[in-house]
């Protein structure tokens, strides 16, 4: 039987998310630090925190989960000026555009608005899967998701897919060199590093696949 997913599962999730970012915020930095300016994991846990603590006052009553997508994404946007804030908060809008006048969502919904995240990145990065940045992790992911759905299979086992897919594009980012962002100027000196933007994508797309897990 299909859980629905309601706009307090939205909360709880954003929440989640925040907190992870709040655990992975060094290791994140640390990975930054090689080959950017060390504050990526900072960024990703205030645009995050912001986020959630957003969206707390919403009405479960009354508000719908594009309203929860949306205020996340205007608090990340506040909250992060560095690249990520511009990439999160088009992500979070697009998210919110897919599943727009729904009152809550089905398994085939938070599909749909994982897509439209993934790809909101994308395009607002202008960045293609190969250039060593957070789409080598989230690209990959929306269509290993994306083809799970396809083939009937569960939310769960649709966003284990995803996790799949964006471990093995963030682990493939360490031999690319970077041809967007600071460390494109690093060259060849990048290679043997994961990319930052890459590593905390698993960490959300983990968190998705943590909460919706039977």
């Amino acid at each position: 039987m299909t859980k629905t997913i309601t706009v307090d599962d939205l909360k709880s999730l954003l929440n989640i998310i925040a907190e992870a970012m709040t655990r992975e915020k060094d290791r994140l930095c640390e990975l930054d630090g090689v080959i950017g300016d060390a504050d990526h994991g900072i960024a990703m846990e205030l645009g995050f925190s912001g986020a959630a603590k957003a969206v707390v006052p919403l009405d479960s009553a009354t508000a719908d989960p594009t309203l929860v997508f949306n205020t996340a994404a205007k608090a990340f946007l506040n909250a992060v000026g560095a690249s990520s804030g511009p990439l999160y908060g088009t992500a979070l809008m697009r998210a919110g555009a897919a599943v727009k006048g729904k009152p809550s969502l089905t398994d085939d919904d938070m599909v749909d608005a994982f897509v439209a995240l993934a790809k909101g990145i994308q395009d607002r990065g202008k960045a293609e899967v190969g250039e060593k940045t957070m789409v080598d992790a989230w690209a990959p992911a929306a269509t290993a998701c994306r083809a799970a759905r396809d083939e009937g299979r569960s939310l769960a086992d649709c966003l284990s897919e995803a996790l799949i897919a964006a471990e093995a594009g963030t682990e493939a980012t360490k031999h690319m060199v970077a041809t967007k962002g600071r460390s494109s100027r690093l060259g060849e000196r990048a290679l043997g590093h994961i990319d930052p933007g890459a590593a905390s994508a698993t960490v959300v797309i983990s968190c998705f696949k943590g909460f919706f897990l039977p």
